[in-house]
């Protein structure tokens, strides 16, 4: 049985999408995360380095740019959103961010959230320990023989 291209499967036009980086192991592991707190299941994540497959929307979409910064499309397919201000779109949509979506409004917080963004988005690929999805993990120490003194009697 052969798997059906992405622009073949039918979105839910109630969905919101989200292109975002799939060789970034932050941006898979932030996407894996997102799955699990989207109890509307409303989220759509697509690798935006499947260019071939990007959504078909009125909104010009640069492949480049879809790199350095997370694209949010909305359900209107007439909006798009990068970076931070992309993230407020997407906690919309998850009733568990509801809470901190007052938050990101706060003066100065737009300026400050797109700089952390940025930063963190110029850096992602060494934010995590993980390369082509192996993960180093620290090297666990020798253990000591149990002393007489320690077994239970």
């Amino acid at each position: 049985m052969s798997a059906i291209p992405p622009s073949q499967v039918p979105i839910d036009p109630r969905a919101v999408i989200i292109l975002f980086d799939g060789d970034c192991p932050l941006c898979q592991t932030t996407a894996r995360w997102l799955k699990r707190i989207d109890w509307w299941k409303r989220l759509r994540f697509q690798n935006a380095r499947d260019v071939e497959h990007l959504p078909q929307i009125p909104v010009p979409l640069a492949p480049q740019r879809l790199l350095e910064e997370m694209h949010v499309i909305a359900p209107d397919r007439r909006s798009v959103t990068a970076g931070f201000a992309g993230f407020r779109t997407l906690c919309r949509y998850v009733p568990l961010l509801w809470a901190v979506l007052p938050l990101m409004y706060f003066p100065g917080i737009p300026q400050l959230g797109q700089r952390i963004y940025l930063w963190v988005a110029k850096n992602r690929l060494n934010l995590l320990p993980c390369h082509d999805g192996v993960c180093r993990l620290p090297s666990k120490p020798q253990s000591m023989p149990p002393s007489a003194s320690a077994r239970c009697v």
